[in-house]
């Protein structure tokens, strides 16, 4: 019988936020695009008291999911939130029209998308507000001091940062904690990144994934595959569990509008990768894009 690894099921955001490593993101709870409301309202709001149900306590969101719109079906599906619920959003990305992000992180702007964001979730202090990005227009210390101010003020609790370098988080780090950092990362996709994730494993920051899955890459989508069919499980259910076993660190927040593919994505958390199939998941080639 091949030799199982195991992994935590839980971690502590910045030391006491414990959340389940299998979370959700709510960008996909909205229109085509991530522009405007969701095709069917009721199955959005039905995938959303699914995750409590399914033991899911923590949710990742922002502003720009909508916009607006993710922010407000949270609150209408989920408040009052059960205690132990950890709710992130982002700001620092406005939107022009379905599929256009442009970067905005100026502190006025951003000053803006928080208040709208505590608004619309129906809070007076934010669990964890990650900057959506880091704007080159911008000086990147007066973004940073507008974070520490609203920290200060009691607005948001932790603070992260989304697609940044180490560097860019070590800048951070003179202006307050910086508990968790959102990049692009997969089983196919993690050379860019790798250093980056050590490095929150040494820091013990939170490691948070988005685009858990290369779906272009068809040399990668084989081997999951093959490797799926051993536990009964898709190719994205075997990407989610490899990242659960890739690092302690790692939290996971897959997206989707249907509370089919929700099931499945959590299904993800409770496969048991053997020490062989890790080995040749992690001889995938990786993708540039």
């Amino acid at each position: 019988m091949a030799e199982t690894t195991s992994f935590n099921k839980t971690f502590a955001i910045g030391g006491d936020l414990t959340v389940n490593r299998m979370g959700f993101g709510a960008m996909r709870i909205t229109g085509e695009g991530i522009w405007g409301p969701p095709k069917d309202r009721d199955e959005a709001i039905r995938v959303l008291e699914k995750t409590i149900e399914l033991g899911i306590n923590f949710i990742d969101t922002a502003d720009s999911y909508g916009p607006n719109i993710s922010e407000e079906l949270i609150a209408e599906a989920l408040y009052p939130y059960p205690k132990d619920l950890v709710i992130a959003t982002k700001g620092g990305l406005t939107r022009t029209g379905p599929n256009v992000w442009p970067i905005n992180a100026d502190p006025a702007y951003l000053e803006r998308a928080l208040e709208g964001s505590l608004k619309r979730l129906k809070q007076d202090s934010i669990d964890l507000y990650q900057l959506h990005r880091v704007d080159p227009n911008v000086s990147y210390e007066k973004t940073l001091e507008f974070l520490q101010r609203a920290q200060e003020e009691g607005l948001v609790k932790h603070i992260g940062l989304s697609e940044v370098s180490i560097d860019q988080i070590q800048k951070a780090q003179e202006y307050f904690e910086v508990v968790s950092v959102q990049n692009k990362y997969s089983v196919d996709f993690r050379t860019k990144w790798e250093e980056e994730l050590k490095f929150c494993e040494k820091q013990n920051m939170a490691f948070i994934p988005w685009n858990p899955i290369n779906a272009g890459n068809v040399g990668a989508i084989n081997k999951l595959q093959q490797i799926g069919d051993k536990y009964d499980a898709s190719a994205h259910q075997i990407a989610l569990s490899w990242l659960l076993h890739h690092s302690p660190n790692i939290l996971l927040i897959p997206g989707t509008s249907k509370v089919k593919h929700l099931e499945e994505n959590y299904r993800a958390a409770t496969i048991a990768l053997s020490e062989e199939d890790m080995n040749e998941l992690n001889s995938i080639k990786q993708s540039e894009k």
